[in-house]
């Protein structure tokens, strides 16, 4: 198991279904907490997940599956978070074992809800679970490709660099090439902003702007980012390497991104409800606006396309009108 001991898997989506793939690769087993027990009890029968990345197949025998969180938390070492952000609360209010000996990896890119607090801060400060003992992991990361085995870049950010190097050293292999850092907060705040951004992204294409202004806008987006990062954790950071602007990239551009797809919807006149019924998958961005949103009438920071696309989806001001006023500002 090497040094990240067993690892249990917390969540049944397609990234889920992605990073249990990595792990079957390197371990000879793991543990996976879904919360639905049909659920479960299809994959066993069908050796894939029923509803998510469905050409994946597994060596079921190979899997320790449980919808019982607590028994699955008790049984592992390293806890791989990857249930959507809205959705978090929930699943921990039924634990009843204690995080903070977990290694906890967190996969999620977005922000908890009403706590308005990335998903490091919340294991920090509602579960104890020291700095040491958390990690995120990011970059640009579809789901779909790394399912196909595509060449994918990924950085695993933890306040001990040493145990990020160990779970860096246990997930890469020849399709996955890894680095490490100690920029947790930055790492997950551009995961919840370039999610923000490709629905900004997605509106744009649905009211027919062309790729010279998307570049624009990718560009202002960046530069945003920036902006915001260096205010909320100011430490020395390059937003150019790939866990910010790669990712903020493929999310802003790639077919596969569900939060592009939504942008689109809206920008062709779907209301956020009917856009988010006929997805059947949630689009973590539309959460995540409300929550950056909240989060800088504190901090005050300059985010014209936050706000362009905040106004978009809660003030239900018209996406053409809006994306011309944001249009108006950029150079």
């Amino acid at each position: 198991m090497g040094n990240c001991g067993t690892i249990a898997i917390m969540g049944g989506g397609s990234w889920a279904t992605a990073i249990a793939k990595m792990m079957l690769e390197q371990n000879e087993t793991i543990h996976w907490y879904m919360r639905r027990e049909d659920r479960i009890e299809e994959f066993r029968r069908l050796g894939h997940n029923p509803a998510y990345l469905t050409s994946v197949h597994f060596d079921v025998n190979r899997i320790c599956f449980s919808s019982d969180i607590n028994k699955i938390v008790e049984s592992a070492d390293t806890l791989i978070f990857v249930t959507p952000s809205p959705y978090l609360k929930s699943h921990l209010k039924k634990l009843r074992t204690r995080l903070r000996d977990k290694f906890i990896v967190t996969a999620i890119k977005g922000i908890v809800p009403d706590e308005n607090l990335v998903c490091s801060e919340y294991f920090h400060q509602v579960y104890a679970v020291p700095d040491e003992n958390l990690a995120v992991l990011g970059g640009p990361s579809h789901a779909e490709e790394v399912a196909l085995g595509r060449l994918t870049y990924l950085t695993v950010g933890c306040a001990d660099t040493a145990k990020a190097q160990d779970f860096a050293d246990m997930i890469s292999s020849e399709y996955v090439k890894t680095k490490i850092s100690d920029d947790v907060i930055g790492i997950e705040y551009a995961s919840v902003l370039k999610n923000v951004y490709a629905i900004a992204s997605g509106i744009c294409n649905g009211l027919k702007y062309g790729d010279n202004f998307q570049s624009v806008l990718m560009a202002n987006a960046a530069q945003e980012m920036n902006r915001f990062l260096t205010v909320v954790h100011p430490i020395e950071r390059n937003i150019i390497d790939s866990v910010y602007l790669g990712d903020l990239l493929v999310t802003g551009y790639s077919n596969f991104s569900r939060n592009r797809v939504f942008g689109t919807m809206i920008g062709k006149g779907y209301s956020v409800k009917s856009a988010q019924i006929e997805m059947e998958m949630i689009a973590e961005g539309y959460f995540g606006t409300k929550c950056m949103k909240d989060i800088n009438k504190y901090l005050h920071v300059n985010m014209p396309i936050l706000d362009a696309v905040y106004n978009i989806l809660y003030e239900r001001i018209s996406p053409s009108i809006e994306i011309k006023l944001l249009t108006d500002s950029f150079r």
